[in-house]
């Protein structure tokens, strides 16, 4: 079996995924995001905060270089911003097949508006950073918001990946068995 690396926007079903294949492979999962925050002792949203962006692109290159030297065969999930970091990108590329989840926009919006905290003075918080730069009021704002970095992050997923795989709104088992069908196709 070749290497899994899956791509795709936050909230797509990447880690879910990841787990139900390395299960069904018999191979290893691994998370970028927690490879970065067992070598920095941050999560990616404490390190980009409190060290700021370039201190959080290192630090996920330095974890996608640990996870391309591993031996053993592996599934991998990604962080949602893996795609533009062209340093991870590069530790990545050849080690495994990228495959996209491809999530719809509404399903993946309406999970980070799940996550959302509102603040006694009723600002929103718990919205990841490129949404909460913008300052949004409401939630339609979120979608605003979300909806031009979808688009955007949509077409480098796409000119990035080996295989695109539609997640539909059905069970993680159907939807695992798409991926598995297109890797079988592919």
């Amino acid at each position: 079996m070749e290497n899994v690396i899956l791509l795709g926007i936050k909230h797509c079903g990447k880690s879910t995924q990841g787990r139900l294949l390395a299960e069904k492979f018999g191979s290893i999962f691994f998370d970028t995001d927690d490879i970065l925050t067992q070598m920095t002792g941050k999560t990616p949203r404490e390190l980009y905060t409190e060290k700021g962006r370039e201190a959080f692109l290192d630090a996920e290159a330095q974890a996608c270089r640990v996870l391309a030297s591993k031996s053993e065969t592996f599934v991998a999930a990604t962080g949602g911003g893996f795609c533009t970091n062209s340093r991870a990108v590069d530790f990545l590329r050849g080690v495994g097949k990228f495959i996209f989840l491809n999530v719809d926009e509404k399903i993946a919006c309406d999970r980070i508006i799940k996550e959302v905290e509102i603040s006694s003075e009723g600002t929103l918080k718990n919205l990841p950073s490129y949404i909460a730069r913008e300052n949004p009021a409401t939630f339609d704002d979120v979608r605003r918001s979300f909806h031009k970095f979808f688009e955007e992050r949509t077409k480098i997923y796409r000119e990035l990946c080996n295989l695109e795989v539609k997640m539909l709104p059905v069970s993680k088992g159907e939807n695992l068995k798409r991926i598995l069908t297109a890797l079988k196709s592919a």
